[in-house]
């Protein structure tokens, strides 16, 4: 009961720590990924330190190129957003009309009276008192605090991107200097070798999930942006880069994916089948590649119980947003190779594993 009672307390404790929390799980992530590298780098007679900056600036260098690759046809779609929030906003204000507890104050009208008193043959509106629209007036005050809670965000976003380069080049060039000490710190020698081993697996099943994943996003992206491209959809390449990143949040960046390309399309089209095509090409792919593709290419070694997946990230998207969704697996598999190789904690790789009906 101790035990259940802490991890629910430590579960709620990183809910609001998470401009603390989040860097460093993001940078304990990419070292788990990335330290490998280095060490190649050191055999080769470079230096830790030196090794872990190379290992950080190519890294920042290819998210650079490829961002700027990207930032023209993202324009493209940033300077359709006024004129498209228009027309969303136009189209709230015809369904308020239908919808008798949201329709605006009707302004009443009264028969316009002649000089001698008599009333007028028309019908005309007076002029009409100032009226209150809840509406209008809440949309407008959620406008402002949703411009400052942008900006809070875009603040704490940079800061966060910089502490996570900084202990990630920590972590780096310290990880021969972290396990010694840590290995040090353990009395027991089975414990020594379990916290090794455990360590050695942790990376190979990351780099193995990662890269795997990686593959299949990018085959996902590239079909897509061939499809993209032979509908017609503007800037296909820049979707299916989109697609390709929201495939690493299981289950939810699909979902995510057809509703942006079902956005888009209505931005883009008129007609009802040229809107949802993008969405449809992309569901017919997404399709092929989790029921077909994926079980093939992944193995049984890499599989997880869809369960303890979506539940991770839930879980992870709840504490730590966005960025927590995407870090819920690679947390998985991390629980996942510690929990092989502790006798108190292998009870839960039966939970973890994807089980098969024998």
């Amino acid at each position: 009961a101790i035990k259940l009672l802490s991890f629910v307390a430590l579960i709620f404790l990183l809910e609001p720590a998470r401009e603390v929390v989040l860097p460093v799980a993001i940078a304990i992530i990419l070292a788990f990924l990335l330290a490998p590298l280095v060490r190649m780098l050191r055999n080769r007679g470079v230096n830790e330190a030196l090794g872990a900056a190379i290992v950080v600036f190519g890294l920042l260098f290819t998210l650079g190129f490829l961002g700027s690759r990207l930032v023209a046809p993202a324009t493209e779609w940033v300077a359709r957003a006024p004129r498209s929030v228009q027309q969303l906003i136009d189209s709230y204000e015809r369904l308020r009309k239908s919808i008798p507890f949201m329709a605006p104050p009707e302004v009443a009208l009264r028969p316009a009276v002649t000089a001698k008193g008599r009333p007028a043959a028309e019908i005309v509106p007076a002029p009409a008192p100032p009226t209150f629209d809840p509406f209008k007036d809440k949309i407008t005050i959620e406008g402002i605090a949703l411009t400052g809670s942008l900006i809070r965000q875009a603040t704490w976003l940079l800061v966060s991107t910089v502490a996570t380069i900084i202990l990630l080049f920590f972590f780096l060039a310290s990880e021969r200097w972290l396990m010694a000490r840590t290995v040090e710190a353990i009395p027991k020698r089975r414990a020594r070798v379990a916290l090794l081993g455990g360590f050695r697996a942790a990376q190979r099943d990351i780099a193995r999930y990662l890269g795997t994943q990686a593959m299949i996003n990018a085959g996902v992206g590239v079909a897509t942006t061939l499809a993209l491209t032979a509908i017609g959809f503007p800037s296909p390449i820049l979707w299916g880069v989109v697609i390709a990143v929201l495939g690493f949040i299981p289950y939810l960046g699909p979902l995510v994916s057809v509703a942006l390309l079902l956005l888009a399309g209505t931005i883009t089209y008129t007609t009802f089948g040229e809107i949802i095509a993008p969405a449809v090409a992309y569901a017919l792919i997404n399709v092929i590649e989790s029921n077909f593709i994926a079980p093939w290419i992944v193995g049984r070694r890499l599989e997880m119980s869809p369960l303890f997946v979506f539940l991770a990230v839930m879980v992870c998207a709840w504490m730590w947003g966005i960025a927590g969704a995407f870090l819920a697996v690679p947390l998985l598999v991390i629980i996942r190779s510690a929990a092989r190789r502790s006798k108190n904690l292998r009870l839960w790789c039966v939970y973890l594993d994807r089980g098969r009906p024998e």
